[in-house]
């Protein structure tokens, strides 16, 4: 009897600690109109509505204004606050690591090179801390993607609010994303090479195996079709080459980014998306003249030589925004916990001369374009997702970035977090001494 009594406690001990550190609940489907009043707007397109009033109704929005807007259900007044379409997220791994030194939850990189057919999907887990501590910042949206190999598998778009993967799909499989090779490669001292940067002799090499990867990949659609071999990696690439998906390729120098983008073109691959672009500024005609867009990595950073300008990171996104090009932020390969500074990232960027509401884009409509889901988020759009959050103050700021009310398609979100709770026991504990 001792024995089962001992079992029977380990249970409640292991329900408890379930219990203490499990996500929030998710909201319920919006049921009722509701109006929000008298707050300051800022669309995501580069406008800004004074005393506005947005209406919405079944998660989506159906009216957006000023004060002579009507309302319709429930009220509710905000004045002297700020109103944001949700911030997007690009290109990370959320939901699919927890800590990265736990080999058990860490599931985003999967072993093998050429992996496109890995779907990072259905390996998200809607109930991780690290998703939960993005909502009270704004960061509501994120494209999941796989890490690691050359071709690192396909993404997909979720909202952070959800049971499971399923309820939190946005856009399924809606891009591949590869490494693109470096031509010149840091010395690697744990293998007894010289320390700094040198010329990449397999450069050549490696590229050709990319292209004998494709090159068959694009050919296996046929030889499918007439009775060949399923292969479920060349099976998983049809959707580069038909446009119904993208190709996301992580590279930063200018010959990478050139070889990258020349390579796509010739492989017939009609939609492709330059993540980082450290040097992307050197060839802005370029990549303008291929109508090519780039996210590039948090400006939260130092420059990666030593003769680089110091502030390189900070005024990349304004230099590739005053060319013309369509660039998003996206938080390069940083701790997922530091996505949810997403909003001072775009903070950062306003710092150096860019103007606030286009740097908002950066996060919003920018994000929503480049990853193909901006008929339904991104900006505040009537017939648009009812997905944005209200802030005390300027969410670009992080001293004044305070939310009082967040929603994903028109459902209020929990705001609180195992962030917030540490913060308010802590603060009642250092306030009684």
């Amino acid at each position: 009897m001792m024995k089962k009594y001992i079992n029977l406690s380990i249970v409640l001990v292991l329900l408890v600690g379930l219990s203490a550190f499990a996500q929030q609940t998710p909201a319920p489907n919006q049921t009722t109109a509701m109006s929000i009043t008298r707050v300051t707007a800022h669309i995501g397109d580069g406008t800004v509505i004074n005393n506005a009033t947005i209406v919405f109704e079944n998660g989506k929005i159906t009216a957006i204004g000023d004060a002579s807007t009507v309302t319709a259900g429930t009220v509710v007044d905000a004045s002297g606050q700020h109103i944001y379409p949700g911030i997007i997220a690009p290109a990370k791994s959320l939901g699919l690591v927890e800590v990265d030194a736990v080999r058990a939850s860490n599931d985003q990189d999967e072993i093998g090179e050429m992996i496109p057919h890995i779907r990072s999907l259905i390996a998200y887990n809607a109930e991780s801390k690290v998703v939960e501590s993005m909502r009270p910042n704004g960061v509501l949206i994120a494209q999941i993607a796989p890490q690691g190999g050359t071709i690192s598998g396909t993404s997909s778009i979720v909202q952070l609010d959800a049971w499971n993967w399923e309820d939190a799909a946005v856009k399924v499989d809606d891009g591949i994303h590869m490494r693109w090779p470096s031509s010149f490669r840091r010395g690697r001292w744990w293998l007894g090479e010289p320390r700094g940067f040198k010329p990449n002799d397999n450069y050549a090499k490696d590229i050709e195996k990319i292209r004998s990867f494709f090159t068959t990949a694009k050919a296996y659609e046929n030889s499918e079709t007439n009775g060949g071999e399923h292969n479920l990696a060349y099976s998983a690439t049809q959707g580069i080459f038909d446009g119904s998906q993208q190709l996301f390729v992580s590279a930063n120098g200018e010959k990478e980014i050139i070889d990258a983008v020349t390579f796509c073109k010739e492989m017939g691959i009609q939609k492709m998306v330059i993540v980082g672009g450290y040097n992307a500024h050197k060839i802005t005609d370029f990549l303008k003249q291929n109508n090519i867009a780039v996210l590039v990595g948090q400006p939260h950073a130092q420059p990666s030589m030593e003769d680089h300008d110091y502030d390189h990171n900070y005024k990349l996104p304004k230099l590739l925004m005053d060319a013309g090009l369509l660039v998003g932020i996206q938080n390069s390969r940083m701790s997922n916990f530091q996505t949810r500074n997403m909003p001072f990232y775009a903070g950062q960027v306003a710092g150096q001369g860019l103007d606030k509401e286009k740097a908002l884009q950066l996060i919003t409509g920018n994000n929503a374009k480049i990853l193909g889901i901006d008929a339904d988020y991104g900006t505040l759009t009537v017939g648009k997702s009812a997905t944005f959050f209200v802030s005390q103050g300027d969410a670009l700021d992080m001293r004044t970035n305070l939310l009082t009310y967040a929603f994903i398609d028109g459902r209020k979100l929990s705001l609180e977090t195992h962030q917030t709770e540490l913060w308010k026991r802590y603060t009642e504990k250092y306030s009684k001494q």
